[in-house]
């Protein structure tokens, strides 16, 4: 069985020798595991990092539980993982959605959301051009898991911006990241810290 599918591939790591287990964020099949074989070899480089978009092609066969996916790059954000504000950012994002998603479960809002996030941090300026995406995005993950989320404040305030952001890194701390998933917190820590910096 063959599905074909534009995803956001939010992280990827080791299998086997030159294989990558990727996970990636579709519209109608939500968070979806696969093995993409040579993910780690030279030519795959460019396209298994995190927040790029591309087209998967998903191989389920009989008998197994976990397809196998052909990815072909749509939308590389590679260059912006050079700069260490978009890099954090980025990564925060897509290690967020990966941890707390459940597999297979569509939520259609998400993944249009999550491409608007990483599209303003790749053409904004600077982060006072995304923070505000970036925390309507979280009240979006918690509002979508039935965990509520408040409205981000307006864009041109930045100290109420930091604000909810520690607000949200508080309820995502305890509704969606606690027990063997904190660790995903030290990503959000490592960005609020070079956010804090801007002032």
């Amino acid at each position: 069985m063959t599905a074909r599918a534009s995803a956001i591939l939010l992280g990827s790591r080791p299998q086997g020798e030159t294989g990558a287990m990727a996970r990636l964020l579709t519209t109608e099949n939500g968070l979806v595991a696969a093995y993409v074989a040579g993910g780690r070899g030279r030519q795959m480089r460019a396209v298994m990092v995190p927040g790029n978009r591309v087209a998967a092609e998903f191989t389920t066969r009989p008998g197994t539980q976990l397809p196998f996916a052909r990815l072909e790059l749509e939308q590389s954000r590679a260059a912006l993982m050079t700069e260490p504000l978009p890099a954090a950012a980025i990564q925060w994002a897509c290690a967020l959605t990966a941890a707390v998603l459940p597999e297979r479960q569509a939520y259609p809002a998400l993944p249009e959301a999550l491409d608007a996030l990483l599209e303003a941090i790749a053409i904004a300026p600077s982060a006072r051009g995304w923070v505000s995406g970036l925390a309507a995005y979280e009240a979006l993950l918690l509002s979508e898991l039935g965990y509520g989320g408040q409205a981000p404040p307006p864009a041109a305030d930045w100290a109420a911006q930091l604000a909810m952001l520690g607000i949200l890194e508080g309820q995502l701390a305890t509704y969606l990241l606690a027990g063997d998933r904190r660790d995903v917190m030290g990503a959000r820590k490592l960005l609020t810290e070079r956010l804090a910096r801007i002032g």
